[in-house]
């Protein structure tokens, strides 16, 4: 959020007396993730202290619509009291065990049987996580041990690409692929490799989709020929790179890859962190919406829709089936998971969040909505600082640029940012990244909601770029 945020009222207004002490003790002592460090300890930072159904209140008292769904997860609204009373249920039945070695609670083995039930092909294994970095994490290290396994340890190179983005952990990091991302830290460059950036905007392409998805076979077939096929263990793989821009490659792509990876024993690790549960109109979205069945998926934010951190890996049977027939009789010891694997008040919250998902028809609501939303997204194309509308479904990004230039210039990023300071004033949260306005609302949000978002993001956009003729839209 920018340091414009609580320039207007949004909704309710009203000071919460709380509103300065929590203001300074975050200035303080809080490190955000992605916070800009130059305004460590002077952040004024936007204090969300209430929520209900598509609506957060800050500690001002001030209501916006949460067009992030909190961090793409938020998927079944605020306020949903089954999910509630699931978590305190089990809470006060037992909040916690162990989940290491032969030892099992009933939530996390009902989970991981609806789970696998819900997934494609033969992904019946699943192994908990604490979140989505740490699912991506774990499958690398499967696909590792898989390779190890069959005798193969050399497979252990790993193909991400640019623009995706995969978590936090320093393995999960270093698959990521935004440049903007990668700073002072260090990152594993030995063995992962990142292709092409697969994104394809058939508005402002010069090639066309097929076209497209030519170079990018032939970008990753070169790529598997240089590294060898032989050296590679996985391919990991956003369906729609989310936090990258909301990139959709063009159609065909996942089938293509997926062929390739088949044909040279690679295995297809779909990272459905962000388009699980929902966010495209289905529980996964690999095989529904892509026609394809991966080795293995990783899941987390809508499976607990923010409720509770909770991640997992989904994993074949023939890759377990391997570990299983092939481990090694001195160390036969599966050597990951996390102290909080299949937590079960976390579990209980997944299992409530399905139950929901089912009875009230989610993911048949947001392929109807789906395509409404993107519809009046893309009416905002009109506006002459908005060089692209892109999604698919209740994902999707308005790219801002200042006409004549090209990609994240500091004015570019600097205009996306005033945009993002007028939806805010007007009572709408999106989420800035460079010159980009993602968004990600709660997968019940309705056709008046939906008209509420794009009639914000308009207005701030017309102001913006009235700002822009006036000369007052500045880099830096």
């Amino acid at each position: 959020m920018t340091a414009q945020q609580n320039s207007a009222p949004a909704g309710q207004a009203g000071a919460a007396p709380a509103h300065g002490p929590l203001l300074a003790k975050d200035a303080r002592h809080a490190l955000h993730p992605w916070a800009d460090l130059s305004t460590l300890g002077k952040q004024d930072a936007l204090v969300i202290t209430g929520a209900q159904g598509v609506e957060v209140v800050d500690s001002r008292g001030r209501r916006y619509i949460d067009a992030i769904g909190g961090m793409w997860c938020v998927t079944v609204g605020y306020g949903r009291e089954e999910l509630v009373e699931a978590m305190a249920a089990q809470a006060r039945r037992m909040p916690y065990f162990t989940p290491f070695g032969d030892v099992a609670n009933e939530p996390a083995i009902e989970l991981a049987a609806q789970l696998a039930a819900l997934a494609p092909g033969d992904l019946n294994r699943v192994h908990f996580t604490t979140g989505g970095s740490t699912a991506v994490d774990s499958a690398v290290r499967i696909a590792h041990l898989y390779h190890a396994a069959m005798g193969r340890p050399e497979k252990h190179h790993v193909l991400s690409r640019v623009d995706a983005y995969h978590g936090s952990t320093y393995l999960a990091a270093s698959l990521s692929g935004k440049e903007a991302d990668r700073v002072r830290f260090h990152y594993e460059d030995r063995w992962v490799h990142h292709l092409e950036s697969p994104g394809h905007d058939p508005d402002n392409s010069p090639l066309s989709a097929d076209d497209r998805l030519t170079g990018l076979l032939d970008g990753m077939e070169a790529a598997i020929a240089r590294i060898g096929p032989e050296n590679i263990a996985c391919f990991v793989a956003e369906p729609v790179l989310a936090s990258g821009g909301v990139l959709v490659p063009p159609p065909g792509y996942h089938r293509a890859t997926r062929e390739l990876c088949r044909r040279h024993d690679i295995l297809y690790v779909s990272d459905e962190v962000v388009t699980g549960f929902g966010r495209l109109g289905h529980f996964f979205a690999s095989q529904d919406r892509f026609g394809i069945v991966p080795d293995m998926i990783t899941t987390a934010k809508g499976l607990t829709s923010g409720y509770q951190p909770l991640g997992a890996v989904l994993i074949s049977d023939r890759i377990a089936d391997a570990l299983a027939g092939t481990a090694d009789p001195g160390k036969p010891v599966f050597s990951n998971g996390f102290t909080y694997s299949g937590h079960p008040v976390a579990c209980a919250a997944a299992l409530a969040n399905i139950e929901l998902m089912r009875r009230e028809d989610i993911c048949g609501h947001v392929r109807d909505v789906g395509p409404y939303f993107i519809d009046r997204l893309r009416e905002l194309r009109g506006s002459p600082i908005v060089h692209a509308v892109r999604g698919d479904h209740l994902m999707a990004c308005v790219e801002c640029r200042v006409p004549g230039e090209s990609g994240p210039t500091p004015r570019n990023m600097a205009l996306a940012q005033r945009v993002d300071a007028y939806c805010e004033a007007g009572g709408l949260l999106v989420r800035p990244y460079e010159n980009l306005c993602i968004m990600s609302p709660p997968l019940v949000v309705d056709r008046a909601g939906i008209d509420r978002i794009a009639g914000i993001m308009a207005g701030a956009l017309a102001r913006a770029e009235a700002d822009l003729r006036a000369g007052t839209v500045a880099a830096g």
